[in-house]
């Protein structure tokens, strides 16, 4: 006569696992009862699906900024799936919400992959995962941020995120870091400033500019000063301390935060974007 699991069996296995109420049957059959060696089945499952698409390109997913409780460390992840679908499912947004979280204090993806995870390391988790979900799930990007003070945001739904970091924590600071961040995620900035702009890129930019000055048929001796002004443009428009500040145009960003206070200032910042 063959097993046939209790219904409370089969939900409390679901509510461990995540796995689909039938699939959740099987395993207690196959297990003929042993709760943890239903478990084993199940990950075993999700390693043979995890296998099949290791090809697959999980470029959609949920991207999730988290900062600590007195806002001086901060992470953000892409919790990386197949489709859209999947991204908006609410379990996996939790899962990718708690996986921020682990991150902020992990120095790097590879430490997060090797969290214990209630029990299981976080990879393993991800493999369980793509067993219940049927697609390939993985951690994308890894950003991680200390500073004075931070401020996050997520962009509605959930494909970008930002972390700013302020130089103290002052009256004002959270509703400006927030804004900041905001900027962050939607002027994507490439430095925070013109110091901190590779040379790689300035090169880069001065190549080009100079190429179309030169087909324009400007003389090679004003060439140099026209390049300084093109190049003060290039980082107005680029870098986040002297981008238009998107709230107030009239101002840059390192107007607005000094607005707030006197000797506020940016001095960081992390972003992630799945788009």
């Amino acid at each position: 006569m063959s097993y046939t699991p209790a219904a409370a069996d089969v939900a409390k296995l679901r509510n461990t696992t995540g796995a689909g109420m039938m699939d959740c049957k099987k395993a207690l059959v196959e297990a003929e009862g042993d709760f943890e060696k239903a478990i084993e089945i199940l990950r075993k499952k999700g390693q043979k699906v995890a296998a099949n698409r290791a090809d697959r390109e999980s470029t959609e997913g949920a991207v999730i900024a988290r900062v600590n409780e007195d806002n001086t460390l901060g992470a953000i992840i892409s919790l990386n799936c197949e489709t859209d679908f999947v991204a908006k499912n609410e379990a996996f947004v939790e899962l990718a919400y708690e996986l921020a979280e682990m991150a902020i204090v992990s120095a790097n993806k590879e430490e997060l992959l090797a969290t214990d995870f209630h029990g299981i390391t976080v990879a393993e988790k991800l493999v369980e995962q793509t067993g219940v979900i049927g697609e390939k799930i993985e951690i994308g990007a890894f950003e991680r941020i200390e500073g004075p003070f931070l401020g996050a945001y997520i962009h509605a739904g959930n494909k970008i995120a930002s972390i700013t970091s302020l130089s103290s924590k002052v009256d004002g600071a959270d509703e400006a870091a927030k804004a900041v961040s905001m900027q962050v995620a939607a002027m994507n900035p490439i430095a925070l400033d013109e110091t901190m702009v590779s040379q790689e890129t300035i090169d880069k930019e001065l190549e080009i500019e100079r190429e179309l000055l030169t087909k324009e048929g400007k003389p090679a001796n004003i060439i140099d000063n026209i390049l300084k002004g093109k190049m003060q443009k290039f980082y107005k428009e680029n870098t986040l301390v002297h981008q238009a500040f998107i709230k107030d145009g009239n101002q840059s960003v390192a107007d607005y935060v000094k607005s707030v206070n006197g000797d506020l200032k940016v001095t960081g910042f992390v972003r992630v974007s799945l788009t």
